[in-house]
């Protein structure tokens, strides 16, 4: 039975690196093409300029938790870092970079015990997720020229 799980878990991380590497490619595809790249920068910027995400916002206030350890929103912080560092023919290496580096800014190097790294990850990720749920929702919606 050990086996069994220990199979059934190999062939999960190999799905998902699957994945990964076909969202890669496809990624690659897109930052070579100058156009594309402009018109999506366009669109995100839009969003921010138009406080499209004012209701994401509020989902990140922890109004119930001690003021003194709410959440500084790093998840937007992450994403206008990615936003910034998006240019046209940006390797896909650099944005993992930048990403990579935020989250050791953000996640890693302020948790003080295993405990709190997987707290602070776990909420990092859930929170992660939603924004760009909501982005992906209004870049659909509202700015379709520039999720094409």
């Amino acid at each position: 039975s050990s086996s069994l799980t220990e199979a059934k878990e190999f062939v999960k991380r190999l799905k998902r690196q699957t994945d990964l590497c076909n969202m890669v490619k496809t990624v690659r595809a897109l930052l070579n093409n100058n156009s594309t790249v402009t018109v999506l920068r366009s669109g995100l910027h839009a969003i921010f300029n138009e406080k499209s995400l004012d209701v994401t916002k509020d989902l990140f206030q922890e109004k119930f938790r001690n003021p003194k350890k709410r959440q500084k929103n790093i998840q937007l912080k992450c994403l206008k870092n990615l936003i910034s560092s998006l240019t046209s023919s940006t390797d896909i290496r650099d944005l993992l970079s930048c990403l990579s580096s935020d989250l050791q800014t953000f996640v890693i190097k302020p948790s003080k015990s295993k405990e709190a790294f997987k707290e602070q990850a776990s909420d990092f990720m859930l929170k992660w997720n939603l924004l760009l749920s909501n982005v992906g929702k209004i870049l659909t919606i509202n700015r379709t020229d520039s999720f094409g």
